[in-house]
């Protein structure tokens, strides 16, 4: 099989693949049948005379001959969707800057973000997603990101082992908060005590896997009594507001907890510092990308200064 045969279908196909982790996940997204998914990696497979993705047992990665089908398989796919806006009449998308970010960072600092870059820089349009950080990792290695927003905890690994590494920048480095009930007594004071969080109810993150103690301050010297789990940081801290428990939460979102709320600081232990990270590809960003970059970056020290204050 020649690899100028290669439908377009399956480059979307190895993109949902290389971007969602597993055929499973590339396959829902995409609304086909994991066969069907599967068909298509080993067509490209096929074409290419190589293998483009590394099967492991918690999923896959892309290969060195999976990374240069990607980066072409990109302008491709960018240049058929940009040729389909033009046919149905749409402006072409010149300045469109793909961006990637955590929950956390998508309830305060990104729409900061976004709102100054509409001030300075009307001409960009920035599209994005919200995502865990794995995800938003393997997106920017897939190509269908130009920037993200990652978190990243104690001993501060890159997000990943893959060559050449991904462009970081620390934009904020600030101790994990707990969020509590204003009623519950420990919200009286100015900051909590970590031998007072002994037998407190919790509200975790997820209810399973490796997640499951999200929400829990880290390091407890006894088993947690988890109260709910909840994914979404609104309904957790909701459910905190309800007086059904305290969790934890970054810096960055203490503005935006509700009534009935108070997020204040931990003392004891040790320090559970938080990072939340700018990462893009290895090759020099656009003039565009660079414009959103650096409004996330002074969205980031904003954040900061208000927090001091």
């Amino acid at each position: 099989m020649d690899f100028t045969d290669v439908s377009l279908t399956a480059l979307r196909v190895f993109r949902a693949v290389a971007e969602q982790g597993t055929f499973t996940a590339a396959a829902a997204s995409l609304g086909y049948t994991q066969s069907a998914v599967s068909r298509q990696i080993a067509a490209l497979e096929r074409a290419a005379s190589a293998e483009l993705l590394e099967r492991r047992r918690e999923g896959v990665r892309l290969t060195a001959a999976g990374r240069l089908v990607m980066r072409r398989a990109t302008v491709v796919l960018d240049e058929i969707d940009a040729a389909a806006r033009e046919l149905s009449g749409l402006p072409e998308q010149a300045a469109t800057v793909r961006l990637g970010w955590l929950p956390s960072a998508g309830a305060v600092l990104v729409p900061r973000a976004l709102a100054a870059l509409r001030r300075t820089d009307p001409g960009i349009e920035v599209v994005g997603r919200e995502g865990g950080t794995p995800a938003l990792v393997r997106a920017l290695r897939a190509g269908s990101l130009d920037l993200a927003l990652l978190a990243s905890a104690p001993p501060f690994r890159p997000p990943d082992t893959e060559s050449p590494p991904l462009v970081l920048q620390t934009l904020t480095e600030r101790a994990l908060r707990l969020a509590m009930p204003a009623a519950h007594p420990l919200a009286r004071g100015h900051f909590v005590d970590v031998a007072d969080l002994r037998g407190q109810r919790w509200i975790a993150g997820s209810a399973s896997g490796e997640d499951r103690l999200m929400g829990v301050w880290p390091g407890l010297d006894e088993r947690p009594e988890i109260a709910h789990t909840a994914r979404d940081w609104l309904a957790k801290l909701q459910l905190v507001a309800a007086g059904c428990g305290l969790t934890t939460v970054p810096a960055s979102l203490a503005p935006a907890a509700p009534e009935g709320v108070r997020v204040l600081p931990v003392r004891g232990g040790p320090q559970e510092q938080r990072r939340l990270l700018l990462a893009h590809p290895p090759q020099t960003p656009t003039e565009p990308v660079a414009r959103v970059a650096a409004a996330l970056r002074t969205a980031a020290l904003d954040s900061v200064a208000a927090d001091a204050s």
